[in-house]
């Protein structure tokens, strides 16, 4: 099968593309290598599979029309994975007009391509953040998300409701997915992992928002992965029971979903750092800060509904997730 996917130099998009490349499909990547964080890091991820046969290098931004369009138009892929976007909900503060243009625009750039090419299914990257401060646990599709908290957030509630429109007016079988705090080997250097073990190693102290205390469903990238391709598989119908938000009689049969992916066990802040410790055998030096704007104080994943359509079943427990990562950071940062 051929498959685009988008942000193939990213953390959770480099795993997926070797994914697909080592059970036999051709992969068609895009990225455009942003400096958001280390070029080089985004160059190493796609050095794992740049040279495989079955695999093909677009060097473009989404927020470009014409390059966009030419890649449907000259690749023609089967299916679509989105996972492109400008990342993190604390940046929006500096450059917020990157964010409509990359995860906004460009995210319509992908749908018209979808859309005049006859792309069999669309699957893309949304956020456990669009659930904003809801307490309400666990996070269940079926709640409301018309309050996010961040622009990032704001952005990928955007890109649901935009392929809920494209899979009503024209047909387009699409399929999104709240992430939920996802970690592993090959992760960003500006999420709590990365910054963590960085300081912890340079003996600095870590600043460990809301006291510690909160609660994330961290999942492991391989659980993430697997999760990604299972519904990448499974093209959906038209179907009256639609999980999405509340039915309504004019949409609930268009061909689409809502899925959260993620661990159904939440791992408190303090416990994880506790993990990270025991893997490093240092102590960390814990700055207790109080929660920052944007943030929410736990989250806690549903996956029932993905689990009932595709089979999803994370199976990577945080011990061993933390473990790997560590290895893979010494590895990569040649840490003794």
């Amino acid at each position: 099968m051929k498959i685009l996917v988008t942000g193939t130099a990213g953390f959770i998009g480099s795993h997926v593309a070797l994914r697909l490349l080592e059970r036999g499909d051709e992969v068609i990547g895009i990225d455009n290598l942003s400096d958001y964080y280390d070029v080089h890091l985004k160059k190493a991820r796609l050095a794992r599979f740049a040279e495989h046969p079955s695999y093909t290098h677009v060097s473009a931004d989404l927020s470009d029309r014409a390059a966009i369009e030419s890649v449907f138009a000259q690749h023609r892929p089967q299916r679509v994975i989105n996972l492109a976007a400008q990342a993190g909900v604390r940046y929006a503060a500096e450059n917020p007009h990157i964010y409509v243009s990359t995860n906004v625009t460009g995210f319509l750039h992908v749908l018209e391509g979808c859309r005049h090419h006859d792309v069999e299914h669309l699957v893309y990257a949304s956020t456990s953040s669009v659930y904003g401060a809801d307490t309400q646990m666990p996070f269940s599709e079926h709640q409301p998300t018309e309050h996010p908290l961040t622009l990032y957030a704001a952005s990928k509630k955007a890109n649901e409701m935009m392929a809920h429109s494209y899979a009503h007016l024209y047909g387009l079988p699409c399929t999104g997915l709240r992430f939920f705090t996802v970690y592993g080997p090959w992760g960003r250097p500006d999420m709590a992992l990365f910054l963590f073990t960085k300081a912890i190693l340079a003996g600095e102290p870590i600043k460990v928002f809301n006291h510690g205390h909160h609660r994330r469903s961290f999942t492991y990238v391989d659980d993430i992965v697997e999760g990604v391709i299972r519904a990448l598989d499974d093209v959906p119908a038209g179907n009256p029971a639609w999980n999405g938000m509340a039915p309504d009689p004019a949409s609930s049969a268009a061909p689409y979903r809502i899925f959260n992916i993620g661990n159904e066990e939440p791992v408190e802040l303090l416990r994880y750092i506790e993990i990270l410790e025991q893997c490093l055998g240092r102590k960390a030096q814990m700055e207790l800060l109080p929660l920052q704007a944007g943030d929410v104080p736990d989250t806690e994943a549903d996956t029932s509904s993905l689990a009932a359509a595709v089979g999803y079943n994370p199976r990577v427990p945080v011990e061993v997730g933390v473990a790997n990562f560590v290895r893979w950071y010494k590895d990569y940062y040649a840490v003794a």
